[in-house]
């Protein structure tokens, strides 16, 4: 059975009834955006961390292994301004800033960390069905070996 588009041409939303709604699907949907922040590489694990509780950026910099201090310092932008994290700086020599989640943040953040303990709890199978399909193309690629069979040179 096929999916089909059960809207005719002439019941069509206009691109601004798209974009209110969160057509994921349409290329102007704004929703693209915050998909993008909240599932990019340091979004996730920026989001997870901050589930645990208030972090400064030290913190989540230690924390998050591997992650530049001007990738951290976007993503939190991005994160901020999406309206998932909260900066909160105080006036006090040397600044002293925390991050914390939104209430909607911790919503999204229980969603990604979701797909993160999925991808942990998998990971066994993933990697395997990965070396699985990297020896299928090792195999298939070499000169007298064919569909995984050594064949005469």
């Amino acid at each position: 059975m096929h999916a089909t588009n059960s809207r005719s041409p002439d019941s069509t939303p206009a691109i601004a009834t798209l974009m209110e709604r969160g057509e994921l699907f349409a290329a102007e949907c704004p929703s693209r955006a915050v998909l993008q922040h909240v599932t990019s590489r340091w979004g996730v694990l920026v989001l997870v961390a901050l589930l645990a509780g208030t972090h400064r950026f030290s913190d989540l910099r230690r924390k998050i292994g591997g992650v530049s201090e001007k990738m951290l310092a976007q993503t939190l932008q991005w994160l901020e301004g999406d309206g998932f994290v909260l900066r909160q700086q105080f006036p006090v020599v040397p600044p002293h800033v925390e991050y914390s989640l939104t209430p909607m943040g911790v919503e999204v953040a229980r969603q990604v960390e979701g797909l993160a303990d999925w991808i942990e709890g998998n990971l066994g199978r993933i990697l395997s069905g990965r070396r699985e399909r990297a020896d299928g193309l090792a195999t298939q690629s070499l000169p007298g070996v064919r569909a995984g069979v050594r064949t005469p040179a």
